[in-house]
């Protein structure tokens, strides 16, 4: 896409930065790695130290009296694009990428081809949601200290579509896919990839080290941030392949990049081997909107490529708002 192109604006609803997918270099790649490692790290307990106080004050208000009649809008960015209830009762989309794939831009690009979806950048705003896996997986792992694993337990699906949502991204739904693909047979997936492992385990790393420790202070005084404490001390013992985290004393463990890589790998190969090609696409974030459009039957004339909209290029909405 040309200059001239990039000057129509898109008309997704979620904050985030477009830039064209051919620019930059491997330097300026690495570096934007690292800093929106930083950035998403910090983000998440910062928007839930934030969300409890503006609670706590709401709270306070109540009780004196002086709420206001009017209720609140859900600060998701996600949830403000829906307005089609279950649609037709079935998810459409999901993403089986590992986090750090680039899975926020495919998110707005699936907003913006009309599928709702659902972020792991989001996923603790949607308190339904977020309480089933807390309660069922992350905390009772924690309790019984071994890792429920999706083959042990399978999450109530339903949810996703009660809150209007018919795509989602990342961890932990990447996880599920043979349940989903079994429940939803017409449901689609897309496996996000990194140029290699060694690209992939960078970033992850970045983005691990940049949220373990807000959230080891800030789980001590805000019961939402121990509970992403909770969800970070499940995934990092399913994608080290090792229980420790679960209750491990903080700091925790670095990531082991062995077992990490091998777990991205091996999680790569048994969605390649599990879901029919018919129903996979294998997708790296700089192919842009022409082949996503395609496997999602969405009509030329209609792929936001058509119209010079850029294809979206962000790691958080979070992290270029703040």
């Amino acid at each position: 896409m040309n200059d001239q192109q990039q000057q129509q604006q898109p008309k997704t609803k979620m904050s985030t930065i477009y830039l064209n997918q051919n620019a930059g270099g491997s330097w300026s790649e690495f570096f934007g790695d690292i800093y929106s490692g930083i950035a998403v790290g910090i983000g998440h307990p910062k928007w839930i130290v934030e969300k409890a106080i503006d609670q706590g004050v709401k709270a306070i208000t109540s009780l004196t009296g002086m709420a206001s009649s009017s209720s609140s809008a859900d600060s998701s960015s996600n949830n403000s694009s829906i307005d089609n209830g279950k649609l037709d009762g079935s998810l459409k989309v999901i993403g089986v990428g590992y986090g750090r794939t680039g899975t926020y831009s495919l998110a707005l690009a699936l907003d913006e081809l009309g599928f709702p979806t659902l972020h792991t950048q989001h996923l603790y705003e949607n308190q339904k949601i977020f309480t089933h896996f807390v309660d069922n997986i992350f905390y009772k792992s924690i309790q019984q200290d071994e890792v429920i694993t999706p083959d042990m337990y399978t999450p109530d699906f339903d949810l996703l579509l009660d809150g209007g949502f018919t795509a989602t991204m990342d961890l932990p739904f990447a996880l599920y896919y043979t349940q989903i693909h079994e429940i939803y047979p017409d449901c689609k997936f897309i496996l996000t990839v990194r140029e290699n492992s060694e690209v992939w385990f960078r970033s992850w790393d970045v983005l691990t080290k940049s949220i373990t420790q807000p959230a080891q202070y800030g789980s001590f005084f805000f019961t939402h941030v121990n509970r992403l404490n909770y969800y970070m001390r499940w995934l990092f013992s399913i994608v080290n392949s090792d229980k420790t985290y679960l209750n491990a004393p903080f700091p925790l463990p670095p990531q082991n990049k062995a077992r990490s890589i091998s777990s991205y790998e091996a999680h790569n190969q048994k969605v390649r081997n599990s879901i029919p090609s018919s129903h996979l696409l294998e997708y790296n974030v700089r192919e842009g909107w022409e082949p996503l459009c395609s496997f999602l039957e969405i009509p030329e004339a209609n792929c936001p490529s058509t119209h010079g909209i850029p294809f979206p290029k962000s790691n958080s909405a979070r992290a270029v708002t703040w």
